[in-house]
């Protein structure tokens, strides 16, 4: 696993902090806990993500990866946790 970088935005009077990470190697298929808060867990390909993302997700994969097609999400501020080509340290704009 690869730390990113954190993300941070508002909703509301909440101001929310994401940690991003590259997960290169797994085992098995993710799955929705009894009880679990969030939901609808599943593996996408970087050419097929559906519309309507958790807005971190679409948050974290637009610093990630600028490349990707259009992902709308709200704006938030992207720190890498280290410098390079993919990782900008500057506010991630919506779209």
């Amino acid at each position: 696993m690869t730390l990113l970088g954190t993300l941070v935005d508002h909703v509301g009077d909440v101001v929310r902090v994401t940690v991003g990470a590259v997960v290169a190697a797994w085992r098995g298929d993710p799955r929705d806990q009894p009880g679990e808060s969030v939901g609808d867990w599943r593996w996408w390909p970087l050419d097929g993500l559906p519309q309507g993302l958790f807005e971190c997700s679409a948050q974290i994969l637009t610093s990630w990866r600028g490349d990707l097609p259009r992902i709308d999400h709200p704006p938030a501020h992207f720190t890498p946790f280290a410098e390079g080509p993919s990782l900008p340290a500057r506010p991630v704009g919506a779209g």
